[in-house]
């Protein structure tokens, strides 16, 4: 966690309050990173962080956006801002699939 902590403050990013939640709380079969976080002026964040091997298809969306959907259930909150953190080499449909959806894609 602290790699994406470091991340997030060098692109000026900084949260008062960052709490991990496990995929398999969500009912989530892959393998992905999600947090839950605060900022300084107190709006919530749902963070994702992919790393994977193959490439992001405009499929992987689709499931992102569900697994967004449970998120939003599970903490009982819908949050102003949406972050992905991928790592792995991204479609340019599937970017431009997170950007109308409001993710913030990094």
């Amino acid at each position: 966690m602290q790699l994406l902590v470091d991340r997030l403050r060098r692109d000026g990013r900084i949260f008062k309050r960052l709490q991990s939640i496990l995929p398999k709380d969500l009912g989530v079969k892959n393998r992905i990173a999600i947090y839950k976080a605060t900022d300084l002026q107190g709006n919530f964040w749902a963070i994702l962080h992919i790393s994977q091997k193959s490439k992001i298809f405009i499929k992987d969306v689709k499931k992102l956006e569900e697994i967004y959907s449970k998120l939003v259930i599970f903490a009982d909150h819908n949050f102003k801002h949406k972050l992905i953190i991928i790592d792995s080499p991204l479609c340019y449909k599937a970017k431009d699939a997170l950007l109308q959806a409001l993710w913030k894609v990094k």
